[in-house]
């Protein structure tokens, strides 16, 4: 089997050094670069399965890099960022990174959120479709219909819709929705959740602007509300 390949994008070559050399133990396949315009490129010609994207980058920073590759692929992203400001995280997370990691950090907690992300990205070979009413939701290809419309969700988004949609009527704490979207749980940061849920009722209101399928159970979390079933 292929050793899954990590890229690096990280313009302080110490860092970027620690993170390739723990990564290389793990039995992933590691590059490294150090400017945000060559990285595009680079996702372009040669994908790789997940991508640590530093946001202070020369060239382009990691903010447009992850917008960018977001409109031609589904990869992977990891923001890594020095900054502690939420609002900073939580832009991060809407333009379509799957995770965020915040300097300094422990090498060994990077390579656990990465292998985390990658565990809950691969593609479902049993459960390929969800329907929900006029909601279909495709694993495999990663598409989302309401009244065959299509629906442009982040990672974060479509991991966050498949999950309420596949327990109808269940209620999910933030905590268990964070745990399920991000891979494990981490202290804090219940309202990346909430701010997930907000844009994912927004872009299904759209085509659904009489029915709220996502619904607040205050002071516990959120249930989808449709009949469902699975294919």
């Amino acid at each position: 089997m292929a050793r899954e390949r990590v890229l690096i994008v990280e313009d302080e070559p110490k860092i970027a050094e620690i993170l390739k050399e723990y990564l290389e133990q793990s039995a992933f396949t590691v590059d490294h670069l150090e400017r945000g315009d060559r990285a595009i490129v680079e996702i372009q010609t040669h994908p790789p399965d997940l991508v640590l994207l530093d946001i202070l980058l020369p060239g382009v920073d990691g903010i447009e890099v992850c917008r960018e590759v977001r409109k031609f692929s589904t990869i992977p992203i990891i923001m890594i960022t020095a900054k502690i400001d939420e609002v900073d995280r939580l832009i991060g997370l809407e333009i379509g990174a799957d995770d965020y990691i915040c300097k300094p950090f422990s090498p060994r907690e990077v390579v656990a959120r990465v292998k985390a992300v990658l565990r809950r990205t691969r593609v479902e070979e049993v459960r390929d479709r969800v329907v929900a009413g006029p909601i279909v939701l495709d694993v495999v290809t990663r598409e989302v219909e309401v009244e065959k419309s299509s629906l442009d969700l982040t990672p974060s988004e479509f991991e966050l819709l498949r999950i309420l949609m596949a327990h109808p009527g269940r209620v999910f704490s933030r905590s268990e929705l964070l745990d399920h979207v991000q891979g494990y749980q981490f202290e804090g940061y219940d309202r990346t959740i909430d701010s997930h849920i907000k844009n994912l009722r927004k872009k299904i209101s759209k085509a659904l602007p009489r029915k709220d399928v996502i619904q607040t159970v205050y002071g516990v979390g959120y249930k989808f509300m449709s009949e469902s079933r699975s294919k």
